[in-house]
């Protein structure tokens, strides 16, 4: 190899390793810090995500209760079956002994030909006659009984099948969950206390901006109309849940999720209502924000992930997310999807 090639590859050589080295003022730049409203943007969407696997969980957990409740229930209606299966064989068993200790090869015919007295004879044939209606009846019970035996023996295998399934599935969606939490804490805990003030801030602003817009537009009605009985009640009972924490899954008393709070009020005030948001969103009677009154339920976001109960006044009391605490808040403290009354009837999922 000549001079000049040989001193460009020890060049190159000594350039590469002063990129590669740890703290060479030659090693890559590090990466620009992100913004406050790029980390404010990003927070949201792990809020949300979060949010929206909770709700996943909360329709996965009230789908379970349902079944564990079916699954009883069919138990107990095998446990009956299996009573009367054991009856009407017992009946069977008497039955068929007592035909074989009657059995006679004279014909009824025959024996009333040679009967000393035919009307006894004739009720003789009565009675039998009687006695064989009854073990045809017997057999007919057992056979039944034996099908409906069969029948919810089947029907109890695939309940607790689909009991099964739920109980992985809602362990899964707990993962989830836990997950998407986990994702929320490594984000806080990455941020400095400064970084963390300027995101209340601008996420305040927000909202401030956001409720300004909602409440100019004419979207709200420029007064609240009169709360029914139930109600009132409901939003008495948010109201005393001021200061609770947020806990994902939780309906009460010491903690809620947003759901949660909503149902748990709603029952309160005696109605019930379904778990989750998107079965309230889907189930309940939908209203125009302009006819909106205290005790609607507010639905937020595309996907109905999140859900206030409101108050009047364009606020509303909600379990916000996790770290924080049942508070009342402006109505657009979250993009708002439409706004639902408990109150009615609900319509069948679609």
């Amino acid at each position: 190899m000549s001079g000049r090639p040989l001193r460009l590859a020890c060049t190159a050589a000594v350039l590469s390793a002063a990129l590669l080295a740890p703290g060479s003022a030659m090693a890559a730049p590090e990466p620009p810090e992100r913004t406050t409203a790029a980390l404010l943007t990003d927070l949201q969407r792990l809020y949300r995500e979060a949010e929206r696997a909770t709700e996943t969980y909360n329709a996965t957990e009230e789908k379970l209760d349902r079944q564990r409740g079916e699954v009883a229930r069919l138990d107990k209606a095998l446990a009956a079956a299996r009573l009367r299966l054991h009856d009407s064989r017992g009946a069977a068993g008497r039955l068929a002994r007592q035909q074989y200790q009657n059995t006679t090869a004279i014909s009824p015919y025959v024996r009333l030909l040679l009967a000393r007295d035919p009307q006894h004879a004739l009720d003789q044939g009565h009675v039998i006659g009687l006695l064989a209606r009854e073990r045809a009846e017997t057999v007919g019970r057992l056979t039944g009984t034996e099908r409906e035996a069969d029948r919810l023996a089947r029907r109890a295998r695939a309940a607790l099948d689909t009991q099964l399934s739920l109980a992985e599935r809602q362990k899964k969606d707990r993962d989830a969950v836990r997950k998407r939490l986990r994702e929320v804490e490594e984000l806080l805990a990455s941020l400095t206390a400064e970084q963390l003030a300027e995101l209340a801030e601008l996420e305040e602003k927000g909202v401030e901006k956001a409720q300004k817009d909602l409440v100019s537009s004419g979207a709200l009605a420029q007064d609240d109309h009169k709360p029914s009985a139930r109600a009132k009640r409901a939003i008495r009972f948010a109201e005393r849940q001021l200061g609770k924490p947020y806990r994902w899954g939780a309906e009460g008393p010491k903690s809620y999720d947003c759901s949660g709070l909503t149902q748990r009020a709603w029952a309160h005030a005696g109605t019930r209502i379904p778990r989750t948001s998107q079965e309230q969103w889907a189930r309940l009677e939908r209203i125009p924000l302009t006819e909106m009154r205290p005790g609607d339920l507010v639905i937020y976001f595309p996907d109905a992930t999140h859900v206030a109960l409101y108050i009047g006044r364009g606020k509303v009391v909600q379990a916000p997310r996790p770290g924080e605490k049942v508070r009342i808040s402006p109505i657009a403290s979250n993009p708002v999807l439409g706004a639902v009354r408990p109150a009615t009837k609900t319509r069948s999922s679609k």
